[in-house]
């Protein structure tokens, strides 16, 4: 440090710690006193201003020797320790002499009472004196150097306003003083302000002012001080005036050779300020960086650092799983790949509340938060729409512990939390909600190193909301959710169960799942929630308490409630209320995305179909469902056993044959000899339905790939043979080009991509005209095995009777549809029949009495001509190995 023109301070090199100082005034020499401020502590006085040519000596110096190495000899030590001598540039004393150089540029006057004319060097300050005075140079220029004192600013009047002058553009300064790692003292340039500057966003360890007037240096400070003075003090450098909060000027000092600022915290000497992160303008990532780097380092302030996820491995700190729920305003329920569940929630923001709700709850009031706290309802909402059902990003930043409430403690207990930052598509959910004024950020304590790892992401974001009033800032009224819960509340579910039937299909959103047949929705047109039991179907039940004690869970009880849940859980359903039970609950069906939940749990064996389905128009789905998962003896069905056969004839033998043939139009024969009919009578209706739709869609042709295929969804398809839209249902997307569909009016399939593919306009719904295709199989014929001969069957039933029309006579029930008799519609010859005799297939013999009366009437079974060829081609084989 130059403390003026004849006066430095040198420092040796550093071993383990910030070496001693050693203060050299130059000897034989005198230049100006600097200006000096008066005392505080005593008004009265008042400030010294500079002698002329005082700072330009001050001046010439720093720029000479700041950051250099210099030699120096010792002359005199006086009494009270001061050191006179002379100093050279460099290592040795063959240097420039720094007191000559002064001396030469008039910066400064030769003591000439005590030279000694045998001192060689004495003399030519002298000469060098003389001729500076003969050059006019410096001081020795006329006019007395006036223009040379300073114009010193010690006290800035309004320091917001100057502050906010700069407009945050660099100023030029030159550190005159640190007083610690973190602040430090600037003249600035070209006005002489000299002011306090504080780091923005940092914090060094600082050193304590005792009782007694005494510092006691924090761990690291004299270290942290010693490297902010070692590259910065009598720098030239610039400062970005950022903020002046409470009197107190927040910049950032940039040297050339970097920022001091992250130097810090890089090397461990700093650590980050949330209340002036804000401010940074260099970007506050590069703080948090800094910090980040020296933490894992573990150096100087942070040698005994714990990361907050230290014990945690890498898959379980980072990981992808799927949203199964959003159980407040800041937690989710996720999924992981092993199929366990975790709830996460989301770091460093606190939900919308109202303070002291706990005591203020009406204890008679059923407490419903999400519809009676502010703005509650719009962040689960947004949550909701946002990520359920979606695979998400999650990081966990760090394991809030089990806090346990007390008698005397104010903190409410909570588990053991896993806080993390949970993104999609690059978005940060907990920053979105803030940004939107649905949530605030949690402030910690300076210290509390248990927080988001974009925290200052999240403060930014609450600053833009708190600017532009969103949400939980604005100014406006607060929103109100008038709701009413009419679940177990017979006489109100009474007036609301004829608006709900009337409307058909209703839009609502599964609220909570309490087993899997038994749902609470709430209903967004009617503001309401209610208790929705699944119709069609008899679900396990779970346990529950009941008068006598507790009622031990069916099995597979938990499975249903879980499939339910992960299906339907807070998403957006479609409902058909069709009843009420007696204690206010509402009974009907609910679908999500084309699925039918009471079908979806009878095919996956969770649940049995209930004889009250019978009337249903999705009876013979469910019962298809049931039958399948019957067979494959899975789950629910584990253990069944098919009841005996004896007791099916007893039951039948008192049936008669009953023959009401219809009208059918044969639209479609499969290679299983299955085959698709349609009803004569409906088919108007069909024509009519598919003209219309035609005419709607080349009005309003859909966007091509617009429409996003899953499976289970109703659609309209463009047929590949004749270029034309016809009503389909997804069977399986195996990609975006090759989806299969079912042509539900005519019962043929298509590979198609899914371009291909449209929403299918409300109108021409099922709902308005059911599916046509209805699939059938013989009735007492026998299904060839061999597939040569299956295929000439099929052969024969295309020509004869594909696209024609015949009469039809259901026989008895099957396993995955009818089984019936079909007849030619101008000769009446039974098609069966006509099969038989051509040899093609064989007779299937009933046990069943009333049915073997039909069988009696067809000729003797003999094998068809196809396998009478296979069994002739066998003997012959086996002939010629026997003589071999």
């Amino acid at each position: 440090m130059v403390l003026s023109g004849c006066a430095i301070i040198v420092r040796g090199q550093p071993r383990g710690g910030p070496p001693p100082e050693r203060q050299i005034n130059l000897s034989n020499i005198r230049t100006g006193a600097l200006a000096r401020r008066a005392p505080q502590s005593q008004p009265d006085q008042k400030d010294t201003p500079d002698e002329p040519y005082a700072f330009q000596a001050r001046e010439f110096l720093r720029k000479m020797l700041i950051g250099k190495e210099v030699c120096f000899t010792v002359e005199v030590k006086t009494a009270l320790g001061r050191e006179y001598g002379m100093v050279y540039l460099g290592r040795d004393t063959t240097g420039e002499n720094i007191a000559e150089s002064l001396v030469n540029e008039g910066l400064a006057t030769v003591r000439r009472e005590g030279i000694r004319g045998n001192n060689p060097d004495q003399a030519r300050l002298c000469d060098l004196e003389d001729q500076a005075k003969a050059s006019k140079k410096g001081m020795w220029t006329e006019g007395g150097g006036t223009n040379t004192v300073r114009d010193l600013k010690y006290i800035i009047e309004n320091p917001r306003n100057f502050v906010d002058s700069m407009h945050q553009k660099p100023v030029n300064a030159v550190i005159e003083h640190v007083r610690d790692g973190s602040v430090v003292r600037a003249l600035l340039l070209p006005d002489y302000y000299l002011v306090t500057v504080m780091l923005s966003g940092v914090k060094c360890p600082t050193f304590k002012r005792e009782a007694d007037g005494t510092e006691s240096p924090e761990p690291f400070a004299a270290e942290a001080k010693f490297f902010t003075e070692s590259r910065l003090l009598q720098r030239d450098v610039q400062i970005i005036l950022e903020s002046c909060p409470n009197q107190v000027i927040l910049g950032t000092v940039l040297h050339p050779n970097g920022n001091i600022t992250e130097l810090l915290l890089k090397e461990g000497f700093a650590r980050c300020v949330d209340w002036s992160m804000a401010v940074y303008t260099q970007g506050a990532e590069k703080l948090r960086a800094g910090e980040k780097s020296a933490k894992e380092r573990k150096v100087r302030i942070w040698k005994d650092y714990v990361a907050p996820t230290a014990n945690m491995d890498q898959k379980d700190r980072q990981f992808v799983a799927k949203v199964m729920q959003v159980v407040n305003a800041d937690a989710v329920v996720v999924k992981l790949n092993s199929g366990e569940y975790k709830t996460i929630h989301l770091s460093s923001i606190r939900p919308p509340r109202i303070e002291g709700e706990e005591k203020n709850k009406d204890k008679d009031k059923r407490f419903r938060p999400i519809y009676d706290i502010p703005y509650m309802f719009e962040a689960r909402e947004f949550m909701r729409k946002k990520i359920i059902g979606k695979k998400v990003n999650v990081t966990v930043d760090y394991i809030r512990a089990a806090t346990s409430s007390s008698e005397t403690s104010t903190i409410p207990a909570f588990a053991e939390r896993t806080c993390a930052t949970v993104t999609i598509g690059g978005i940060n959910i907990a920053e979105a909600l803030v940004s939107k004024g649905f949530a605030t950020v949690i402030r910690y304590r300076q210290d509390d190193d248990q927080r988001s790892s974009h925290y200052d992401e999240l403060l930014a974001a609450e600053a833009r909301a708190i600017k532009n009033g969103k949400g939980l800032h604005s100014k406006k009224e607060v929103p109100i959710h008038r709701v009413a819960d009419i679940s177990g509340e017979t006489q109100k579910a009474k007036q609301f169960l004829p608006f709900l039937q009337r409307a058909g299909r209703s839009e609502a959103v599964v609220e909570y799942v309490f087993s899997g047949s038994r749902l609470k929705l709430y209903m967004p047109k009617e503001t309401c929630l209610i208790t929705f039991l699944l119709a069609g179907i008899e679900c396990p039940r779970g346990s529950r308490n009941m008068p006598g004690g507790m009622q031990v869970a069916e099995p597979f009880s938990d499975e249903a409630m879980a499939f339910t849940k992960e299906l339907v859980l807070q998403r957006e359903v479609e409902v058909e209320v069709e009843s009420m039970d007696k204690a206010g609950n509402f009974i009907g069906w609910l679908h999500i995305e084309g699925v039918n939940l009471s079908v979806a749990l009878v095919e996956n064996a969770l649940s049995k179909v209930h004889f009250t389905a019978e009337r249903s128009s999705y009876y013979k789905t469910l019962v298809s469902g049931e039958e399948a998962s019957r067979l494959r003896k899975d789950k629910i069905w584990a253990n069944y056993e098919e009841k005996k056969v004896e007791e099916v004839v007893h039951v039948m033998e008192e049936k008669e044959r009953t023959a009401n043939y219809r009208a059918v139009y044969v639209t479609e024969i499969t290679d299983t000899m299955h085959f698709y009919t349609q009803d004569v009578e409906t088919g108007t209706q069909l024509e009519n339905l598919m003209e219309t739709m035609r005419a709607e869609i080349a009005a309003q042709p859909p966007v091509e790939g617009s429409y996003a295929a899953r499976r289970g969804d109703y659609c309209i398809a463009n047929f590949s043979a004749d270029g034309e839209w016809y009503r389909a249902r997804v069977e399986k997307v195996q990609s975006p080009a090759k989806v299969h569909v079912f042509y539900i009016d005519y019962g043929n399939r298509e590979i198609v991509p899914s371009t291909r593919l449209a929403v299918i306009p409300p109108a021409f719904s099922i709902r308005t005209l059911a599916a046509q295709a209805t699939e059938y199989t013989f009735a007492y014929i026998q299904v060839p095995q061999d597939e040569d001969a299956r295929a000439d069957v099929v052969d024969s039933l295309v020509r004869d009777i594909q696209n024609t029309q015949c009469l039809l006579n259901v026989e008895h029930s099957g396993v995955t549809c009818p089984h019936v008799t079909l007849q030619f519609a101008d000769s009446k010859d039974d098609v069966g029949l006509s099969l038989v005799k051509e040899g093609m297939v064989m007779v299937d013999v009933r046990k069943e009495k009333h049915l073997q009366k039909m069988v009696g009437k067809w000729p003797p079974w003999r094998n068809s001509k196809r396998e009478m060829k296979v069994m002739f081609t066998l003997m012959l084989a086996l002939g010629q190995m026997y003589w071999r």
